[in-house]
C-alpha cells in the first residue's frame, strides 16, 4: 500500500502537524520538531506529547509513517571539532524528541567537508556521529537522505550512501530516503520509465532495497546533473510526470512514507490525489 503526504506545518506546536496532514487527506507526513534554523529549542511538553498521539490517531495515520526532518545547521560531517560536537548533540536531541512523539524515524541530510578534509574523512565522521547517536537513544532510525551536491554536500553519490551505512555498526537502525529532485539534480536520471529501471537497480545494487525508508516526492527545476536542489510542483519541472507514475506502481515503494516538498504548498491536497490516480489497480 502507497503512504502519500507532504511536510507540513508544525506551527504552534507540533500536535498541530497531524491536523495539517489530514486537511490535505494525507497518509503520511513529515515535519520539523523544533524549529529548523535554530540549535537550541524547548523540550516538548507532556502537553504537547499526548496531543501529538491524540491528533495523529484523530487523523488515521500510523506514527510509521511519519519522517520527521532534522534542523538544517546540523552537520554530521563536519571538518571542526566544535561544529562537530555541536552537530552531534543537536542530532541526539533530535532523535530523542522523535522517541518522546512515539515515531520511528528521523531523516537528515548526511552533511558537508566545506573543503576541509577529504570526502571519505568526511563519510567516516558522519558513520561515527550516527554510532554515537544511535548508542545514545533506541527505537528510532537514522534516515540519511539522497542530496542534490550543492557546494561540498555529500550524499550526491548512492556510494556515498553505501560507505556510510557500511561503517555504521548497528545497520538494523539506519536507512536512506530517496528525493526525486535531488537524485536528478545530482545525474541519476528518472524521465522514463526505463530511466527509473536503470537507477533503482542502481540504487539496488549499491546500497539495496532494504534500507530504504522514505521518500520525497519533487519535481526538479534544474536539469539533469545540474547539482542544484530547486524543487518544483510535480509535472512542472524537468522530471515529468513518468518517475511519479513508475514509483506509484512499484512495489518497492510500498509501505513507507512519500513525502512531497513541492513548492506550492496550495495544491498540496491536489497533487496526493493525482499521485493516488496514477495507481494502476
Amino acid at each position: 500500500m502507497k503512504y502519500v503526504g507532504a511536510h507540513v506545518s508544525a506551527a504552534g506546536g507540533v500536535e498541530n502537524a497531524p491536523l495539517n496532514a489530514r486537511k490535505i487527506g494525507a497518509k503520511a507526513f513529515a515535519l520539523f520538531t523544533k524549529n529548523q534554523r535554530q540549535w537550541r529549542a524547548k523540550p516538548l511538553t507532556d502537553e504537547s506529547i499526548a496531543a501529538f498521539a491524540h491528533n495523529l490517531d484523530e487523523a488515521g495515520i500510523s506514527p510509521t509513517q511519519v519522517l520527521p526532518h532534522d534542523s538544517y545547521l546540523i552537520n554530521l560531517g563536519h571538518p571542526e571539532q566544535d561544529g562537530l560536537e555541536k552537530s552531534r548533540d543537536a542530532f541526539v536531541d533530535e532523535m530523542r524528541r522523535c522517541r518522546q512523539l512515539g515515531l520511528r524515524l528521523l531523516n537528515f541530510h548526511p552533511g558537508s567537508h566545506l573543503n576541509k578534509i577529504s570526502e571519505e574523512a568526511a563519510l567516516k565522521r558522519v558513520a561515527e556521529s550516527i554510532d554515537l547517536a544511535l548508542e545514545a537513544t533506541d527505537g528510532v532510525t537514522a534516515v540519511i537522505e539522497t542530496t542534490a551536491g550543492q557546494g561540498t554536500n555529500l550524499g550526491h553519490r548512492f556510494e556515498h550512501l553505501a560507505a556510510i551505512i557500511d561503517q555504521v555498526e548497528e545497520k538494523s537502525r539506519v536507512g536512506v530516503c530517496i528525493d526525486t529532485c535531488h537524485i536528478f539534480t545530482a545525474g541519476y536520471d528518472l524521465r522514463t520509465s526505463e530511466d527509473c529501471e536503470a537507477t533503482f537497480a542502481e540504487f539496488d545494487r549499491v546500497i539495496g532495497f532494504d534500507y530504504l525508508r522514505g521518500v520525497h516526492l519533487n519535481d526538479s527545476k534544474p536539469d539533469l546533473g545540474a547539482r542544484v536542489d530547486r524543487h518544483e510542483s510535480l509535472g512542472k519541472g524537468k522530471l515529468g510526470m513518468e518517475v511519479f507514475r513508475y514509483l506509484m506502481n512499484d512495489s518497492r515503494f510500498d509501505d513507507i512514507p512519500m513525502v512531497l516538498e513541492t513548492v506550492d504548498p496550495s495544491i498540496w491536497a491536489d497533487e496526493i490525489e493525482l499521485l493516488y490516480s496514477l495507481q494502476q489497480h
